[in-house]
């Protein structure tokens, strides 16, 4: 029987960070890979990894949101505005499930590709 591994454990109630939940994901992928987990472990994780999936891009979604831009004024000063994104980089607004990232947003990790 295979052997769960975890993350290091947060306090009761607290929600684990993007990176603590990133690494969990990892985790989850890496022992879906590995076929040693059995039929209910294996759906027991998938279930964890789509949780997480949703969650992390959630995240990525808010943070992008976010991201402002430096600009020069007529006036000689500086400030900043919102950044505006192109449309074919915004994830469709309708969609259920957030877009798939192969590439890190701003310079953070990348996401692992889920086998699902």
């Amino acid at each position: 029987m295979a052997t769960k591994k975890t993350t290091p454990a947060t306090e009761p109630g607290d929600a684990p960070n993007f990176e603590q939940s990133l690494e969990r994901l990892e985790t989850i992928v890496e022992e879906l890979e590995g076929g040693a987990l059995s039929l209910e472990d294996s759906i027991a994780r998938y279930e964890e990894g789509v949780k997480l999936s949703r969650t992390l891009g959630r995240t990525l979604d808010e943070a992008e949101k976010r991201i402002e831009r430096l600009v020069a004024r007529d006036d000689g000063s500086t400030g900043t505005e919102p950044m505006e994104l192109d449309d074919d980089a915004r994830p469709d607004a309708a969609s259920a499930a957030p877009a798939r990232r192969s590439e890190p947003a701003a310079g953070g990790p990348p996401l692992p590709e889920l086998p699902f």
